[in-house]
């Protein structure tokens, strides 16, 4: 299919969305990931990027178009996008696609909302905006890791974010073909992050680039061009485009753009049973099955092995930040004999004398027999126990992967997980029923009295 047709029918496909009936298997997958990536905004609000995000837009002002989440006030579209943004990826309890290396939801969704309430949409056309976001920041991040592009250094994360937001806003917007195609050279023209995130301490610089960062840049080229802006009509061709400068190799737009429509690439996005990094999930599901079938406890542990695949094990290897160090993850669940939300956030506990000690036991193999496993990321663990016996359970799929997909109840208990101590029981039973039933929502605005800061919870200030 020769380039231009190929981008008239991208932006068609894109300005259609919000009217496009989707399968039913797929409105249930987008719930799940929208009330997913809500919870990880609820409680990303409580967390040090959250509670930067609410102090830095609270000085911004601007007109009452959004709400921010967690927070006492509504701001402007871009702003709470922005703030909401940040929230979502404030620690390691968002979405993933394994194929793009892409966090999603982080930013697609909190752009979707801010948006949705601007235009003041229904339910059921943010699902759909929310769907065509994930469908164009997947397919256009695994652009970018198809032939030599990655040492490169450009960062999925953000660049595909910022796409998928655009798209996403400029569906609620209901842009026209002509318009879509402005929206997407705006996309490309901030197209920005580079993989340096990595060195980030505290998750603050990282939470940016995976969600506030795309889902700003995402809202403002798309209201830019609402407001009347025009833009290059094809930014996928000609000198210096897209393509050409982020996805070495591959020249155009791959032909399985042809598949719109009928593959949908949020069914192949990642939901986390475990608020850590996605590396860990398959070390902690399995850790999770040895302490219950064999009750456990750190006492009778002489070693522990966590075989990864490379890239993966340097991701976990002793990081700063509890959430994605594999040695403190794995401590810790041998001493509280579970995983929670709390002890996968506690920094204090890094320094504890006893996580310390049992820590020094659990040795991460860079496991060479799953090179070829790095998007599937499996993990092995193997404990030593003191008399001597050795307990192993390998997780070739963890559970909530695409393959091995949670179900609405189980993305429910870990919602309520997430969310019920911030918002109280009531409310987020009520958000969770509203959220199943969001295709018979009239406006998502409705949304605003049960994401607004509770009464009796401290405001960041």
């Amino acid at each position: 299919m020769e380039k231009q047709g190929m981008m008239s029918r991208l932006s068609q496909y894109i300005a259609d969305a919000g009217a496009r009936s989707l399968p039913e298997a797929v409105v249930e997958k987008a719930k799940h990931h929208i009330l997913d990536t809500i919870a990880a905004m609820v409680s990303g609000a409580r967390l040090k990027p959250g509670e930067m995000a609410i102090k830095f837009i609270r000085t911004q002002g601007g007109i009452a178009e959004a709400q921010v989440i967690g927070a006492d006030f509504l701001t402007t579209a871009i702003n709470a996008a922005t703030a909401n943004g940040f929230m979502a990826h404030a620690d390691e309890t968002d979405d993933q696609h394994g194929p793009s290396f892409t966090h999603p939801g982080a930013a697609i969704v909190p752009a979707a909302l801010a948006v949705a309430e601007r235009e003041n949409s229904s339910g059921e056309a943010f699902l759909r905006a929310v769907v065509v976001g994930y469908d164009v920041c997947c397919r256009l991040a695994r652009f970018m890791v198809t032939g030599d592009n990655r040492p490169r250094g450009h960062a999925t994360h953000s660049v595909g974010g910022t796409f998928g937001a655009t798209v996403a806003a400029a569906s609620l917007m209901k842009l026209n073909p002509r318009q879509v195609r402005y929206a997407l050279a705006y996309a490309g023209q901030q197209a920005s992050g580079i993989t340096t995130w990595v060195q980030d301490a505290e998750h603050v610089e990282k939470a940016f680039v995976f969600g506030g960062m795309g889902a700003r840049n995402g809202v403002m080229g798309a209201l830019f061009v609402q407001q009347g802006f025009s833009g290059e009509e094809d930014v996928f061709s000609g000198a210096g485009n897209f393509l050409e400068s982020f996805c070495q190799g591959i020249g155009a737009l791959p032909e399985w753009i042809d598949n719109l429509g009928s593959h949908y690439e949020i069914i192949e996005t990642n939901i986390k049973s475990f608020c850590v990094g996605f590396p860990l999930q398959a070390p902690a599901d399995a850790m999770t099955s040895l302490i219950q079938e064999h009750k456990l406890t750190a006492e009778q542990v002489k070693k522990v092995d966590v075989h990864l695949p490379p890239q993966a094990a340097q991701l976990v290897n002793n990081r700063t930040m509890p959430d994605v160090n594999c040695q403190y993850i794995m401590a810790v669940m041998l001493l509280d004999g579970k995983l929670d939300f709390e002890a996968a956030h506690a920094y204090e506990r890094m320094a504890d004398p006893k996580v310390l000690e049992v820590q020094r036991r659990v040795n991460l193999i860079e496991d060479l027999r799953f090179t070829a496993e790095e998007k599937k990321q499996p993990g092995l663990v193997r404990i030593h126990l003191a008399d001597g016996r050795t307990l192993e359970k390998y997780v070739p799929v963890f559970k909530g992967k695409a393959e091995n997909p949670m179900n609405r109840e189980e993305v429910a208990v870990k919602t309520l997980d997430l969310i019920q101590d911030i918002l109280g029981k009531d409310r987020s039973d009520v958000l969770l029923r509203m959220i199943w039933g969001l295709e018979k929502m009239g406006s998502v605005r409705e949304l605003r009295p049960l994401l607004a800061l509770p009464i009796n919870a401290k405001i960041p200030r």
